[in-house]
């Protein structure tokens, strides 16, 4: 894809709809005045506008790779996905692809709502490039997939909307394309068809698939996909690993929500140790000023906000005894030690922070707000230390700690604005607890079992153990 370009007319009015064009073309006539040709132009200009919705966006992806696209509301995912898909015609610029393409775009796109179910996959399929004999020999494996029984004979205006997802996403587990396109459809499904569909996706990447993948839901682009592409407002803002992709897209969206005047976005690691100097050495309230501690070690990474009115001091994981750890035993118990200099008078202010796996998935999160333990109005020049004790129950692996402050409360979770959010500010690695139970998953249970024996005689009990 080189310089593509999408836009669409907007007009000043419904009635400019009908003037605007025939003006333009009444200051062709060429046997009108110059100066009469030359209004009727510029009326006819003034009657429209042309909205980008897609503007010089270049990007190349290769064979066989997961690309999420992310970026809020009206940035224009879907308006490149349809023009990737080929339902749009760019305005500018060239789109090259090679392969079979399949997409799920807008729910029920490419389905006759007066057709029954089992006409539109006939009619779907073909259009995805399957012959007639192809189809038939398939149509039992997708309606199977599909999981709506007796509704396949049935038009497709009676279906709920998670049906038609069920139905269209079947139809393309047979198609078998070289490039798999999906815009957030999945999203109306139930959780278990939502599982059933991702297990589908990874084996379509395991067999070398390439796939595009639009959604809000940033576990899912992280899980999915090794790379992302940042739209911002019709613009390609980022292009690289999914991660970093997801912490600007967090940054962008934590801006627009609360619109703080002085807030910016940090776009490279090196940008944070110039706007924080985070200290590492210090070790309690006393310690935290602006003298306290050593010379920042680190920065951290992209994608977060600074404000003029806070700043970070020192963020550590400690143990049980306050020592700085960088490993930690799965079920420790650990304090989070998160120090924040206030830069001016805070009315009402709350330290957070988010733990995120190795991909950049949130773990777990909350806030002293969240937790009922309210700082309290604190002055300029003040530190707050806010120390978060918890057990950590975690599988064995790598983590890292996103901390975010903010001033004044909305209810009971939200705040009026945001002064700070960073991501990998401090990280640690969870190592495997060889004297707990043998577990998989992401975080330990703790589960308790018995089992009992009974001879289907008499029904004796026998105890044979109990933990």
């Amino acid at each position: 894809m080189e310089r593509l370009a999408k836009a669409y007319t907007i007009w000043s009015s419904p009635a400019a709809r009908l003037h605007g064009p025939a003006l333009g073309r009444v200051g062709q006539w060429p046997f009108l005045p110059a100066s009469a040709r030359q209004l009727c132009r510029r009326l006819s200009h003034e009657s429209f506008r042309n909205f980008y919705a897609l503007r010089d966006v270049s990007f190349e992806i290769r064979r066989g790779e997961s690309v999420g696209i992310i970026g809020l509301n009206g940035s224009g995912k879907s308006t490149l996905l349809q023009v990737l898909a080929g339902t749009l015609q760019p305005t500018e610029g060239t789109v090259r692809t090679t392969g079979r393409v399949a997409a799920l775009l807008e729910l029920g796109s490419g389905f006759n709502p007066e057709f029954t179910g089992r006409e539109n996959v006939f009619l779907n399929a073909t259009i995805l490039g399957l012959q007639p004999g192809e189809i038939e020999v398939r149509f039992d494996r997708i309606a199977e997939f599909a999981e709506i029984g007796d509704f396949i004979d049935q038009p497709v205006k009676t279906y709920s909307s998670g049906m038609v997802v069920r139905l269209a996403f079947a139809v393309l587990t047979q198609v078998e394309p070289d490039i798999l396109i999906i815009d957030e459809a999945l999203a109306v499904g139930d959780f278990l068809f939502q599982q059933k569909c991702y297990d589908c996706l990874r084996e379509f990447q395991r067999r070398g698939c390439t796939f595009l993948f639009v959604s809000h839901a940033m576990g899912t682009v992280l899980d999915l996909c090794g790379r992302a592409l940042l739209l911002e407002q019709g613009s390609l803002g980022f292009d690289g690993p999914t991660k970093e992709a997801v912490n600007l897209y967090e940054a962008h969206a934590v801006e627009g929500r609360y619109k703080h005047a002085s807030m910016r976005i940090l776009k490279t690691a090196d940008e944070t140790v110039a706007a924080l100097p985070v200290q590492t050495a210090a070790r309690g309230p006393e310690d935290a000023g602006m003298d306290g501690g050593k010379a920042a070690a680190g920065a951290a990474e992209a994608g977060g906000i600074v404000t003029d009115d806070v700043e970070l001091r020192f963020a550590r994981v400690l143990d049980r005894n306050g020592v700085e750890k960088e490993y930690v035993v799965s079920e420790e118990t650990v304090r989070l030690s998160l120090g924040i200099l206030m830069k001016r008078d805070l009315r009402d202010p709350h330290v957070g922070f988010k733990l995120r796996d190795v991909l950049g998935r949130t773990v777990f999160e909350t806030t002293t707000l969240g937790m009922k333990c309210t700082p309290g109005p604190v002055a300029k020049g003040e530190v707050i230390v806010a120390d978060f004790v918890f057990e950590l129950p975690l599988a064995e692996g790598d983590y890292s700690v996103t901390i975010g402050v903010a001033e004044g409360r909305v209810g009971t979770v939200d705040f009026e604005k945001g002064l700070l959010y960073l991501h990998g500010t401090c990280a640690f690695r969870v190592l495997k607890n060889g004297s707990s139970i043998v577990w998989s998953g992401v975080c330990n249970l703790k589960p308790r079992v018995s089992v009992q024996r009974f001879q289907q005689k008499n029904a004796a009990e026998t105890s044979v153990c109990s933990t």
